[in-house]
């Protein structure tokens, strides 16, 4: 299973920017999907997550900013990004717990991290 995440780059205060990030290879299911992000010097914090059941929980910080969506057909997550700011300035890695057959168990992946700098 690979976590392969997408999207990221340099973007001015205030702009957006939509990161994506697509699960492949045996999966039977995933169940949640997120969002997290590690700025240098910091702990990794979660942005968002999201339930196969489309329910969304969010970080306080980027609350009323970001919209996280999943697409179960694709096995893919995103994550909407606006109003952004240069402390949003980090390496965003998405992650999935991935079921690969029938009645096994769930396995959390991570995605390989897309680099997202907000800076005028």
């Amino acid at each position: 299973v690979q976590l392969q995440a997408s999207g990221g780059g340099l973007v001015q205060p205030g702009g957006s920017l939509r990161l994506s990030c697509a699960a492949s290879g045996a999966i039977y299911a995933v169940a949640i999907m997120g969002w997290y992000r590690q700025a240098p010097g910091k702990q990794r914090e979660l942005v968002a997550s999201i339930t196969a059941a489309q329910y969304a929980n969010y970080g306080d910080s980027v609350k009323g900013r970001f919209i996280i969506s999943r697409d179960n057909a694709k096995n893919t997550v995103y994550l909407q990004m606006s109003s952004l700011k240069p402390d949003d300035t980090a390496v965003y890695y998405c992650n999935g717990d991935v079921q690969d057959h029938a009645a096994g168990s769930f396995y959390t992946y991570w995605g390989q991290g897309t680099l997202v700098t907000v800076s005028s």
